[in-house]
Parts: C-alpha cells; sequence; structure tokens
C-alpha cells in the first residue's frame, strides 16, 4: 500500500453569545481534539492523514457532527505543501510530536 501523507487544516468561526452556542463551540472543538487534530493558533486545527481517503472520512464525521451556527472551513493539502509554511512572525513551538516518520527515538 503506498501513502500520500495528508494534512487536513479546519478553519472555525463559531458564536459563544449565549448558553447553547458556548456549548456547540465546546463540543466541536472536542470533537475534533477526540479525532486526533492538533491546535495550531486558536480556531485553526490541523491534522495529519494517511491518504485521501482517509481525509474524506474525516470530512464526512466533521460534516455529520457539524455547529449550527458558525463558519467552519476544510481545507486538505499534501504534507509537501505543509512543510512549505513560512512563519511572518513567530516560529513554532510544541511539544507534541507531530510528524509521519516510521521511529522516533527520545
Amino acid at each position: 500500500m503506498s501513502y500520500r501523507f495528508m494534512r487536513m487544516l479546519v478553519f472555525f468561526d463559531l458564536p459563544t453569545e449565549s448558553a447553547e452556542d458556548r456549548r456547540n463551540y465546546a463540543a466541536f472543538r472536542k470533537l475534533l481534539i477526540k479525532n486526533g487534530f492538533l491546535m495550531m493558533q486558536e480556531s485553526v486545527y490541523c491534522k495529519l492523514l494517511m491518504n485521501q481517503t482517509a481525509g474524506e472520512n474525516v470530512a464526512a464525521i466533521l460534516r455529520k457532527r457539524r455547529p449550527p451556527k458558525g463558519i467552519v472551513q476544510l481545507l486538505t493539502i499534501t504534507e509537501k505543501q505543509f512543510a512549505r509554511m513560512e512563519f511572518l512572525t513567530g516560529e513554532l513551538h510544541s511539544e507534541v510530536i507531530d510528524t509521519d516518520e516510521r521511529m522516533v527515538v527520545i
């Protein structure tokens, strides 16, 4: 089986004005974390995928459980495109091992 690593980015802007809105926001954020997404910035999460088929499965889960209000956007790109991301201000700080390597030596 051949692997073509991909990244799925989720961008969302959800209302938090009422108690119900805050519950929906928290439930959606917990759904992302439960499904292996890592926070890149506030309201921007990403997940490493093995291939496009895996991405379609994750997207189906998010479509099924999307919040009723607000904006949620998905963008799937290759790992090579993701690696070309340029930091204009700041730098990557992560305590999470987020790599496609098969063996990680700690």
